[in-house]
């Protein structure tokens, strides 16, 4: 990598600190700036007028659109100018006006997966984690230390409070508002009600899952979300050794799910999974 001067490929307005690290084949757009601490890898496109602002990590193939923001400062009353870091995967998209902060203290990183497509208007609060093969769609808006597993599909104008937890292979409704974990391998219906609706069988068909592990995480989907029985004893039943690895994984996911997991309409919203995972103390 280089980091002075500058190479053909990046515009003669570009803004480039002395101490960022850019590979010469990355392309830079007029009018972006490039902050300190940023390094950003082989063949990168920056489009024009993005800002990537301090110690940020962007891998090979990234492209970036007009307009994004990444690696700003996150927007946390704690936060007390510590150095913190963004990392984004290989060959992610990163669309129009998107914004993605750094770290806090907490965790020190947010980071963004490889092959993950972050369309327009996104925003990726601090400490977030976004898997591998993601698609956040337009106007998504995610609060701090948010998970999103690989494979996950949110749609658009999704908002998702801190802490929440989203599965792998999990694709939720466009318009939803989710406070609660939502499960691997399901379905979320999005606006106007955000619920639980079904295994995402179409998704998961499409990953190449064979049909056996799908009947078995369907009929593990009646008896968590329809039974009428205590969700303990289903999740003791579930969780042996007999059970597939996509149905003892989904069992695990649940019983995790200190806040509880999004509901379908036939569970009360009262009977919430087993006490797990807690955010800790005063966070945000």
């Amino acid at each position: 990598m280089t980091s002075t001067g500058h190479a053909p490929g990046w515009h003669a307005t570009a803004v480039i600190d002395d101490a960022a690290r850019i590979a010469p084949s990355a392309t830079i757009g007029p009018y972006s700036v490039i902050g300190p601490g940023v390094e950003i890898g082989e063949r990168v496109r920056i489009g024009p007028h993005v800002l990537i602002e301090r110690d940020t990590r962007v891998a090979d193939e990234v492209r970036v659109a007009k307009g994004a923001v990444l690696g700003s400062d996150p927007q946390d009353l704690k936060y007390a100018g510590e150095r913190t870091f963004l990392e984004i995967g290989p060959r992610t998209v990163v669309r129009e006006f998107t914004t993605v902060n750094r770290g806090t203290a907490a965790s020190g990183l947010t980071a963004v997966g490889a092959d993950t497509l972050v369309m327009a208007y996104v925003h990726i609060a601090h400490d977030c984690r976004v898997g591998d093969h993601v698609v956040l769609a337009n106007g998504v808006t995610m609060a701090g230390h948010v998970e999103i597993g690989e494979w996950a599909i949110m749609g658009g104008l999704t908002g998702i409070q801190q802490f929440t937890r989203i599965g792998r292979h999990a694709m939720v409704g466009g318009g939803a508002r989710l406070v609660r974990d939502v499960a691997p391998y399901t379905l979320v219906r999005g606006s106007p009600t955000t619920r639980t609706c079904g295994i995402n069988r179409i998704g998961l068909e499409r990953r190449g899952f064979e049909p056996e592990a799908i009947r078995a995480l369907q009929g593990a989907y009646r008896e968590i979300f329809r039974s009428a029985a205590p969700l303990r004893v289903i999740l003791d039943r579930l969780g042996g050794e007999e059970e597939t690895p996509e149905v003892r994984e989904l069992v695990a996911f649940i019983r995790d799910a200190g806040r509880g997991i999004t509901p379908a309409r036939s569970r009360p919203e009262g009977d919430a999974p087993p006490e797990g995972r807690q955010p800790p103390p005063g966070a945000a």
